[in-house]
């Protein structure tokens, strides 16, 4: 996977429009309330700066109409956040497209949030176009934006004088591919998640490529009825028994494995004061709802990531927001924490479990995407990396 990258080039008195992703949430008072983005976004900022260029930033944040920002659309928040991780001033410039602000070498501004632009999500030619002259270098650092084709994502790298990839993006392709198109074995990959329906095509993928397939939550009880255990009245998708069952023949065949849970933790409800009951998988009763993982599936997996030489993490095993649902997940995330192996993560859900069990600086890399990292996984193309990739071809 070959693009330019802006490290590479000469930015001293160039332009540089920089595709951020700075979406971040925020509360009822616009107070943000998680700036991993922001920050993740910063050193991209900090080389154009400091190689001399007049760096613009724009973003995305949260799904305004186009044509009509609301105050709650605003990036201005995002603005004085960028100042203080900076330590300098950070403008905020509303109605860019035509150009008309100014910007000199050293200096940064933020132009306001690009989907309040008519044509920015259905990736308008015209509109890419105009944006592409406001700039000499156009810089693409927003990984979390990378498998949608907008505007300014996929169309600006199209017109701009010269198209390159910023340290985060290139960063989170290189970690990617690493993990994906030449790991060293044994792989292994955790997809955990509510519906198999909506990582199907993640898995199918996958059972082509790893050792082991380790699946949790509600994907999990699919695979279990599969491998005819009961589930009581656990999330399942009883539609996709089938394809999961294909799945675990074509893991087989392949010498590789599916390993289905031997025990579990299961209640009649899920609340905070739902009482966890241990059970063997084969003992599950009609009424019980299954939560987490028992002990003896999580030693299992434990010792299968001992093992690895490489980990894609993406979805709890449990319910861990509460703590009696959450062992099957500690200790998969200790696991990874203690690993030889390369380990990658990714998913909101993912990150937000890394976070809980405080193993952010022991997990190799950190994806900051969600839906482009389940898509890089599935083996799509990202739009907004095939015209980088095109671009640097010629």
């Amino acid at each position: 996977m070959k693009v330019l990258k802006l490290s590479d080039l000469d930015l001293k008195g160039k332009r540089v429009f920089i595709r951020a992703d700075l979406n971040v949430p925020q509360d009822e008072h616009g107070n943000i309330t998680e700036d991993t983005r922001i920050r993740a976004s910063v050193p991209g900022i900090k080389l154009a700066l400091e190689k001399g260029a007049a760096v613009m930033v724009t973003s995305h944040l949260g799904r305004p109409t186009e044509g009509a920002l609301t105050p709650e659309d605003s990036l201005a928040p995002i603005a004085h956040r960028l100042a203080e991780l900076l330590g300098c001033k950070v403008p905020l410039i509303d109605n860019w497209v035509d150009g008309g602000f100014d910007v000199s070498p050293g200096q940064v501004v933020l132009l306001e949030n690009c989907r309040g632009n008519k044509g920015e999500k259905k990736d308008s030619d015209e509109l890419a176009q105009k944006m592409a002259k406001l700039c000499d270098i156009y810089v693409n650092d927003a990984f979390g934006t990378a498998h949608r084709a907008e505007a300014t994502t996929h169309g600006m790298a199209k017109y701009a004088p010269v198209a390159c990839a910023g340290p985060l993006l290139a960063a989170e392709l290189e970690a990617l591919t690493r993990a994906l198109e030449n790991p060293k074995r044994p792989l292994v990959a955790i997809v955990a998640g509510s519906k198999v329906s909506t990582k199907l095509t993640i898995l199918k993928s996958l059972a082509e490529k790893v050792d082991q397939l380790i699946v949790g939550g509600g994907i999990a009880n699919t695979f279990m009825v599969a491998d005819d255990l009961p589930i009581g009245e656990s999330l399942a998708e009883l539609d996709l028994v089938e394809e999961a069952r294909n799945i675990m023949d074509l893991m087989d065949k392949r010498g590789a494995a599916v390993p289905i849970p031997e025990d579990v933790v299961v209640a009649n409800e899920l609340s905070a004061q739902a009482r966890a009951n241990r059970v063997a998988a084969s003992d599950i009763a009609p009424d019980d709802m299954i939560l987490d993982i028992g002990p003896k599936t999580a030693a299992r997996l434990v010792n299968i990531l001992a093992h690895a030489g490489t980990i894609v993490w993406n979805g709890p095993l449990g319910v861990f927001e509460f703590d009696q649902f959450g062992g099957g997940t500690k200790m998969v995330a200790a696991a990874i924490a203690h690993s030889p192996a390369f380990t990658i993560a990714g998913g909101g859900d993912t990150l937000a479990a890394i976070a809980k069990y405080h193993i952010e600086n022991q997990v190799d890399y950190i994806s900051t995407g969600g839906g482009a990292f389940l898509e890089f996984l599935e083996g799509k193309k990202l739009p907004a990396v095939a015209v980088l990739e095109q671009r640097f071809a010629g």
